[in-house]
């Protein structure tokens, strides 16, 4: 029996059309110490599990109105958190039996004996915990590794996200490039867990980490005895990420002969262990990444062309940060929430210089590198916000050439000129080429430039750079 100091009751509803049952099974069910509702109609049923209070439910599905089978799918469906108990008399024992293979959890048979049903709800309480956990689990799931926490407000990357979306679901190879710490292995677990194969597992292989003995062995597995050292069978990662998503990240390194069997493994998504003349058979998704360009690889048939058109089905291109600097600031505070909830600092933001000077890097490491000193400033900040003096020394030593870069582009005017007439064309130039780095953003450009919005909205006007280029940019 649960004890008076159990600080929660588990939430029992009974549905029944006999009251003589429903009065019994509450009276003994709430002495037990569970939360009891009841209901004689499974209308009233129904808009009591729509309150989402519900986390067992006894029912007589032989009742009138209700029809067994679309009654326990509509639970299901409408309830996955709901365990289901099914009440039935001696004579439907078999339709209580098929209703557990439909989703019940277990039967109670008419009538009803006391140390039966204690045992049964007492394991279906238990079922219902695991539920639970399972459903916590997913959800943190679901917050590490959905689109949702990938960020980015660039048209670039918006229109990234469409394409995830539309693809999602179905099982097309997706093939994504760009550069070493763009977030390519980030936005395949988001494609996985956004599909339906989001609880079957994701399997991700560097096939730039493995020489080509090893990889095949990884891909494919292998048979006892295949080479010295193979001890025992060895499943490999595509058996592995049956049912599932297969992520093989910098296929570019992959030799021309394993290049041949991965084409013969993506086509029939079939293949043989290593030392195996058995062929075996998965269903498994496969998105395939490279950080250098596929069909320049193709041109200097570095890359098997037959390939290259078998899984350049989508293609998806991460930008680089230097493409989208107006997502800096987004991913900075991002960054900076996530460490400091990591860490238990309390950091409010970033000074105006400090956000000055990583917009004005140009991030060869790309988000990777941003993340990596977003943590540093986290850990060596000792005031309420981060500043430039936080940032690591490659930021600093990297503003003097840009600065000093953007000044030789200035030309000397011949003729004499008042110096505020002679210093417009450069300083037009500066601001237009800012606004273009920053996708016409103002508020980042104004950060890059260390001017306030109004200045920098008065200039754009005096220039007129706001007519037409801006495209709604704020």
């Amino acid at each position: 029996m649960l004890q008076p100091s159990d600080p929660h009751k588990p939430r029992l509803l009974i549905l029944d059309e006999d009251r003589i049952i429903l009065q019994s099974l509450s009276q003994f069910l709430s002495r037990e110490g569970y939360d009891i509702r009841v209901s004689d109609t499974p209308q009233d049923a129904f808009a009591e599990l729509e309150t989402g209070q519900i986390e067992l439910l006894l029912a007589d599905i032989n009742m009138p109105g209700i029809k067994p089978a679309e009654f326990l799918r509509d639970v299901r469906r409408r309830f996955p958190q709901v365990v289901i108990i099914v009440i039935t008399s001696y004579g439907s024992i078999e339709g209580a039996v098929e209703a557990t293979k439909m989703g019940a959890f277990d039967y109670l048979t008419k009538p009803i004996v006391d140390d039966e049903i204690r045992v049964i709800v007492g394991k279906a309480v238990r079922q219902q915990s695991l539920l639970f956990e399972n459903q916590t689990l997913r959800q943190q799931l679901d917050l590490r590794f959905g689109l949702e926490n990938i960020v980015g407000h660039d048209y670039k990357m918006l229109k990234i996200f469409d394409l995830v979306d539309a693809v999602a679901d179905s099982r097309t190879t997706a093939v994504m490039t760009g550069e070493s710490g763009t977030g390519k292995s980030l936005l395949a677990r988001a494609i996985h867990h956004r599909s339906p194969r989001r609880d079957k597992p994701f399997v991700e292989v560097s096939c730039g980490a493995l020489p080509e003995t090893l990889l095949e062995s990884e891909l494919f597995g292998h048979v006892k005895g295949a080479f010295t050292g193979a001890i025992a069978d060895k499943p490999g990662r595509f058996l592995t990420a049956d049912g599932g998503t297969l992520f093989l990240d910098e296929i570019n390194a992959a030799s021309p002969a394993m290049q041949v069997k991965l084409l013969r493994a993506l086509q029939e998504r079939a293949f043989e262990p290593v030392g195996s003349s058995e062929t075996t058979n998965v269903d498994v998704r496969v998105i395939l990444a490279s950080n250098v360009d596929l069909a320049q690889l193709v041109t200097e048939h570095k890359f098997r062309q037959d390939l290259y058109y078998r899984i350049n089905v989508v293609t998806i291109r991460l930008p680089s940060l230097r493409e989208r600097l107006g997502d800096i600031p987004l991913l900075a505070d991002h960054f900076l929430r996530c460490f400091c909830k990591e860490s238990g600092r309390e950091i409010l933001g970033f000074s105006d210089a400090a956000m000055a000077a990583l917009q004005r890097y140009t991030w060869p490491g790309n988000v990777r590198e941003l993340e990596n000193a977003i943590e540093r400033a986290v850990v060596l900040c000792r005031r309420p916000q981060i500043d430039a003096e936080d940032l690591p020394e490659t930021l600093h030593a990297a503003a003097a050439p840009r600065a000093a870069a953007a000044a030789s582009t200035a030309e000397v005017p011949e003729s004499p000129m008042p110096l505020e007439v002679a210093l417009e064309t450069p300083e037009r130039r500066i601001i237009e080429a800012a606004l273009r780095r920053n996708a016409w953003n103002r508020q980042a450009t104004a950060a890059e430039l260390d001017i306030n919005r109004t200045t920098l909205y008065k200039k754009m006007r005096k220039y007129q750079l706001d007519v037409g280029d801006a495209r709604g940019a704020i």
